[in-house]
């Protein structure tokens, strides 16, 4: 247990390693919650962000890459435009959606925490400097593109809220199971328990078309193991 406190506190000293040199905003709302207990410490973050690449054609993105455009809100055409201007290798259009990586002192720990989405967007706009699509098809993706960030904000909203319950549901094991690990792990066991018995009494309740495992960040208390 004191190794994990010692180990949080030497990474939540270093300076942020990002591009931006701080955490996006809803993403540092999401950080100060989960570093607030001491079971947790958050390692990177991003809110979602769209981004237009330019690589070298060697198929190795992170090495040799230039980010031509980056934007964390709706963009437009011409911002993507703009950014093809300055291109002379491999350009790649993406959407990429919000994630946090999580450190965590203890498996349970983590398992309050397993989410999973899939809400990426990923396009080759340009080989070796040249178009390979029409205009009207990049306006396409910057629509596509926007839709998706609309949706990642509400995301982030529901895991946010979500995720505060769980805590509070949760994190009181260290408090009253003081005996040791397998006991605060039963916490977990009772409160998804509960939490079943209750939905059980009350099955009018309906799941939205989008309330699935693999999409939805709303349902993540749901998927404790």
């Amino acid at each position: 247990m004191a190794a994990f406190a010692r180990r949080k506190a030497e990474r939540l000293a270093r300076p942020d390693p990002s591009r931006k040199r701080a955490l996006d905003a809803r993403a540092a709302e999401l950080a100060r919650l989960l570093n607030a207990r001491e079971r947790f410490c958050t390692a990177s973050s991003c809110d979602g962000r769209v981004i237009v690449t330019d690589t070298d054609g060697t198929g190795i993105q992170k090495k040799n890459c230039t980010w031509l455009f980056v934007t964390h809100d709706p963009c437009v055409k011409s911002d993507v435009m703009t950014a093809l201007e300055k291109a002379t290798g491999d350009v790649v259009f993406k959407f990429e959606p919000f994630v946090l990586h999580v450190l965590c002192r203890e498996l349970q720990d983590a398992q309050l925490l397993a989410v999973r989405s899939t809400h990426c967007l990923e396009v080759p706009l340009s080989h070796k400097g040249r178009l390979m699509v029409s205009e009207e098809y990049i306006e396409f993706l910057v629509h596509v593109a926007n839709q998706k960030m609309e949706e990642n904000l509400r995301r982030i909203d529901r895991f946010h809220k979500g995720l505060e319950l769980a805590l509070e549901a949760a994190v009181p094991a260290d408090t009253l199971f003081p005996e040791g690990p397998e006991k605060s792990h039963s916490v977990y066991v009772h409160r998804r328990k509960r939490r079943t018995a209750q939905e059980h009494a009350n099955p009018s309740r309906e799941l939205e078309p989008q309330d699935d495992t693999e999409s939805s960040l709303d349902l993540f208390a749901e998927i404790m193991i």
